[in-house]
């Protein structure tokens, strides 16, 4: 089992960012619902606290708060940019350093915080009334950031 331990604290650093870079750029995607979306995603992160021990690779990296700022970046595009490029870097890490099962689980961690943060929010409609759940721009962010983790988008259920 890999543990935080086995990492340098760059490399650990990077690990942690992504997930949540993941997050930010979905929310960036689209305008509105900022505080859903992050209420959201920090649902992710408390629900991994609680399914995976400390001593694991998820639970370890759900208990590290991420080193991001949206300051870091000139634009959405910018943090899209290189948003995608930070997440296949940190994915490369995870491949390197670690068991076929722990890959697939921080996929899926880092995919999971970016499709809450996406679902969060309606966009559209009228007083909360239509809209969409999942806007075109946030489904194209998702896609690309699918993309970069190497993984496949979860199909919203049917109650979305």
């Amino acid at each position: 089992m890999t543990t935080k331990a086995d990492f340098n604290a760059e490399d650990w650093g990077k690990l942690t960012e992504a997930p949540a870079l993941a997050g930010m750029m979905v929310i960036a995607a689209q305008r509105g619902g900022t505080v859903r979306e992050s209420l959201a995603m920090a649902k992710v992160y408390k629900e991994a606290q609680a399914d995976h021990p400390e001593s694991d690779f998820i639970g370890a990296l759900s208990r590290s708060a991420p080193d991001i700022a949206g300051d870091h970046f000139t634009s959405k595009e910018d943090m899209r940019t290189q948003g995608i490029a930070r997440i296949t870097e940190a994915v490369g890490i995870v491949e390197a350093q670690t068991s076929r099962e722990e890959l697939d689980a921080y996929r899926q961690f880092a995919m999971t915080i970016a499709e809450r943060a996406a679902g969060a929010d309606k966009s559209g409609g009228f007083l909360g009334i239509g809209g969409e759940r999942v806007s075109d721009k946030e489904s194209a962010v998702l896609d690309e950031i699918a993309a970069a983790l190497g993984t496949q988008r979860t199909p919203p259920s049917p109650a979305s």
